[in-house]
Parts: C-alpha cells; structure tokens; sequence
C-alpha cells in the first residue's frame, strides 16, 4: 500500500475506449511514461482471453515493479499473482475477499459516505470516491459527486482513497488540493492521440 499511495496516477484500461489500439499497447505506453499504478478493467472481454492479457500485464508490469490491480475478479487477480482486485458494489463482497486474499490490495467502489465507511469496516484496503464528473465508462443514473462531496466523504473515512469519473487534466489541480493523492483516469490516456505523452503530463501535474 506504500507504493500505491505514492504512485500518484492510477491507469484504469477500456480497449473498446482507446481508439482502436489495444490494452497492452496503452499499457506498455503508460509505463514508458511513468504509470506505476495499472488496473485491468475489461468488462466485455470473454473470461479466458481476459486471464491470457492479464498474464501479459503482470508480466509487463513486474519488469518496472509497477502494481497490478484486477477489477471484478478475485480468481483472476489470484492465478496472475496480480498486488490486488478491485471490487464493486455487485461483486464478490470485500468481506469474503479480504478470507481469501488476506495480503492482497483490495479496493472498493463507493458512491457514498455509507457505502465508504462500509467498505472500510469490511477490511478494505483503498475506497475509490466517484464518479466525480459525467462520463462514458461508466453508467450512471445518480448525482455526479463533484470535488466538494468527495473531500467530506475523504476527511471521515480513515484508510486511503482514489477518485475516478471523468477526470481530465484542467481537473487535477482542484483535485489536489482537495486532498486527492491518486488519482483514476481511463480516456484521459486511453483516448489521447499520444498515451505516454498523456500520461507523463497528468503524473506531472498530479505531482506538482
């Protein structure tokens, strides 16, 4: 968790949203960049093709001791010796994750200070805080959550947070102001015309 909480940009993949180059070609391109905080989220992809990229990011990201985070899966997360899984609101509950991976990362979506507290209680390592802004990953019926929702969510919960949801550059100062140490992108690098390039900028600006 040391290392999460210092890498600063935290890379979520969408092939379907990268302009028609692949997972590992926006990977590699991050890394070369200085992502050191990578989580696989490639809701549509058939199972077995899935675990195939997984091994071919777990390898790619041990050879910079870069994290590897898997979204939905705690099988997966476990047969790739992948730092953790990611868990959302439908997926296998945090509590039951937390007696199979015991040493593992583990994140929680949460849209909520009760859904915050409530994945800290049950053994969360990391909450993320979202969707702050309208965005295309991720379907949404709800209020957006804004910065001013997020820093009263993040001063009364005590384990670390990530935020995510329609972040892009002209974000990141007011983020970090507002107490945001890491901070999740998807299209901001998946979709940039040069993804290293991207990436290299928002890690600057998220550490400046």
């Amino acid at each position: 968790m040391e290392k999460f909480c210092q890498a600063g940009l935290y890379l979520v993949t969408a092939q379907k949203l990268s302009r028609g180059r692949t997972t590992k070609a926006i990977v590699r391109a991050a890394l070369t960049g200085g992502v050191r905080l990578i989580q696989l989220r490639e809701k549509d992809m058939p199972l077995l093709e899935f675990v195939e990229l997984a091994k071919e990011i777990r390898a790619m990201t041990m050879k910079v001791k870069a994290l590897l985070i898997i979204n939905d899966r705690l099988d997966v997360a476990l047969a790739v010796n992948a730092d953790g899984v990611h868990l959302g609101l439908d997926d296998l509950p945090v509590t039951c994750a937390r007696k199979i991976g015991k040493n593992m990362i583990i994140g929680a979506s949460t849209h909520s200070l009760r859904e915050a507290l409530a994945a800290q209680d049950a053994g969360a390592s990391y909450i993320n805080i979202g969707p702050l802004f309208p965005t295309k990953t991720k379907s949404w019926s709800g209020k957006f959550i804004g910065i001013e929702k997020m820093k009263q969510i993040a001063q009364k919960i005590k384990i670390p947070f990530t935020v995510m949801g329609g972040i892009k550059a002209e974000h990141i100062p007011d983020l970090v102001r507002a107490g945001a140490k890491t901070i999740a992108v998807v299209t901001a690098v998946t979709a940039a015309r040069n993804p290293r390039a991207a990436a290299r900028h928002l890690l600057n600006l998220i550490r400046s």
